[in-house]
């Protein structure tokens, strides 16, 4: 407690000697401080749901109050919870025929598994696949009679050499566990081969930041835990495997083993929160419509495996001072110059700090979800993410969504003409930062960024490599946008740029796609729910609306991002499929060309 007490008093005394040098102007000298405060070793990366976190959100909230805004929601804070971490609970458990397991040695569940207990036979179904396409069959399934069983598979797939392979859309475990989960599996044993991981590590509890979990037990087992429960059939994994490889056929085996095993997962979770506050426009009739300027503030704490680090093997303090002390910076040091000239306001300007970015878009889609204002009302989004790194050689930034308004390309070219970079323009509303969640909305964005670099997501993105000097530059030429923007007569038009819906976490493309965009932060525990639909996409001409809840495709059930990415990974090009959803509470068929 008594270091607790020392770092507030630390932290708070550094922040009171930086409000003291703030002036109402954007100097490269406030942005420094404040991107040398948030990306410090002592804030250890603004991990949501951790005390320096908090920490960086109340000098936030310090800063908006300090620069004349409103603080709205909770005193500037707009809380909710977060999954934060999965631990092990009591009773995880696998025992067969004398043999007793051992937790974290010889197996392990995975985190996404469903708590329960299954005592049953067991059945091997080789890659765990039931591909059925005109380039690709493999049906492990064929024949096999797995329900109420433990299906044992494999991870990865048998052309992990190839980089466009085939069976990519197919070799996620998530994927694979719902494949013998709709075949009828009670549990699920997944086994590493040596050409996924010859040390045959177990899988770590890594959270995915939800509480979406499989819907039956699945462990991961050793191999060596998987021969014996082979012995019967004559074969061993390392035997399989070549077959499957080889031939590449099914080889699926009913074993003469029963195998008691148990999963019990305990999800942490904490609350985190936005750091919100407005500035009041001034206009009778305008006032009551907004412009929202807004960074994310968190990072990926320690790193560490599932955090997002490009170096997931390292545990060190992620700085994260390009992303996204870098914009979080930009917009206090935005609040501070528009304070003292509120006056000068048509509309209202909401500045708005989001955690959970990293994690999902969690911050700005809660926002959005909960918003303190009639979300009709917000008439243009500005987000700032990783502004930091100027590259002199390029000489440039880029603004992306600026196709996303009718008007969006011409203001911005009125004022690039005098700044000392070129400003590229990006018509594409929908990227992977919080502009997405207003775009979704069918709001105008404008999202700026100086692009990525080779310490993204490292523990080398520090404080000390930033150009400021450019950053004061940039964000000289923000104001000029959002204040010639927030007083307009006519508020933005927008309009539909470029798509709605992603590829996937992963980054892989899917053959079809239906013209939404899911919601990724898994809000909805009873279906995918639909944030987003693109004019003239499939979605849109089969009648899907934003609002809509998938609940199965084809008649496969839906639950989750994770089962709606699975169902479309098995979609063809040309065909019509039939799409339940929920809409006000009726459940509505809708029939859909692809």
């Amino acid at each position: 407690m008594k270091n607790l007490f020392s770092f507030l008093f630390v932290a708070l005394s550094f922040s009171s000697t930086l409000f003291s040098q703030h002036t109402p102007e954007i100097t490269a000298k406030d942005l420094k401080a404040d991107v040398y405060f948030l990306a410090s070793d002592s804030l250890k990366g603004r991990k949501p749901g951790t005390k320096e976190a908090d920490m960086a959100a109340g000098y936030i909230r310090d800063q908006f109050k300090a620069a004349g805004l409103k603080l709205i929601c909770e005193d500037g804070f707009q809380y909710f919870e977060i999954v934060t971490d999965v631990t092990l609970g009591d009773g995880n458990a696998l025992s067969f025929e004398g043999f007793q397991g051992n937790l974290k040695k010889d197996f392990m569940p995975v985190a996404y598994s469903s708590n329960g207990s299954v005592s049953n036979p067991v059945v091997f179904a080789g890659y765990g696949f039931d591909i059925d396409q005109d380039s690709l069959k493999w049906k492990d399934y064929e024949g096999l009679d797995v329900k109420g069983k433990w299906v044992m598979l494999f991870r990865g797939d048998p052309e992990l050499d190839k980089n466009d392979s085939k069976f990519i859309p197919f070799t996620e475990i998530r994927g694979k566990v719902l494949v013998a989960k709709d075949h009828g599996a009670a549990g699920v044993l997944v086994v590493t081969p040596v050409g996924v991981d010859k040390d045959d590590k177990l899988i770590g509890l890594h959270t995915e930041n939800n509480d979406v979990t499989s819907g039956i037990p699945v462990i991961n087992i050793k191999r060596e835990v998987a021969n014996m429960l082979l012995k019967s059939s004559g074969f061993k994994v390392d035997s399989l495997e070549k077959i499957l490889n080889n031939s590449r056929k099914p080889n699926s085996l009913q074993l003469q083993v029963i195998v008691t095993g148990s999963a019990n997962l305990v999800l942490k979770k904490a609350r985190t929160e936005n750091v919100v506050g407005m500035l009041e426009g001034n206009d009778p009739l305008l006032k009551d419509e907004y412009i929202v300027v807004g960074a994310h503030y968190d990072h990926l704490g320690f790193g560490g495996q599932g955090s997002g680090s490009r170096m997931p093997d390292t545990l060190a303090v992620h700085n994260g001072a390009d992303d996204n002390a870098s914009g979080t910076a930009m917009v206090m040091e935005l609040a501070g110059k528009f304070g003292p000239l509120k006056n000068r306001l048509k509309r209202s300007i909401i500045f708005i700090s989001f955690t959970g970015e990293e994690m999902g878009l969690l911050g700005s889609k809660y926002f959005t979800d909960h918003c303190p204002v009639d979300m009709k009302k917000i008439k243009a989004m500005f987000n700032f993410d990783m502004v930091g790194r100027f590259d002199k050689e390029k000489n440039s930034i880029s603004i992306s969504g600026t196709g996303t308004s009718l008007e969006g390309d011409s203001i911005i070219r009125i004022f690039e003409k005098n700044v000392g970079f070129t400003v590229t323009h990006s018509p594409d509303g929908y990227g992977p930062s919080d502009h997405a969640a207003f775009y979704a909305s069918n709001i105008p964005v404008f999202y700026f960024t100086t692009g990525a670099h080779t310490d993204y997501h490292t523990p080398f993105d520090d404080a000390e490599k930033l150009d400021y000097e450019k950053e004061k530059e940039i964000g000289d030429l923000g104001y000029n946008l959002i204040m010639n923007i927030d007083n307009l007569n006519q508020a933005l038009t927008f309009r539909e740029s470029g798509k709605k819906e992603s590829s996937g976490r992963g980054g892989r493309r899917m053959k079809v796609t239906l013209g939404i965009m899911p919601d990724f932060a898994g809000t909805e525990k009873k279906g995918l729910r639909v944030d987003g639909v693109t004019k003239e996409g499939p979605a849109d001409k089969g009648g899907m609306l934003k609002g809509d809840i998938i609940i199965s495709i084809n008649g496969m059930s839906v639950g989750n991002i994770y089962d709606y990415m699975a169902r479309l990974g098995k979609l063809k090009q040309g065909q019509t499929i039939s799409v339940e959803v929920i809409r006000n509470g009726k459940n509505i068929v809708l029939i859909i060309p692809l």
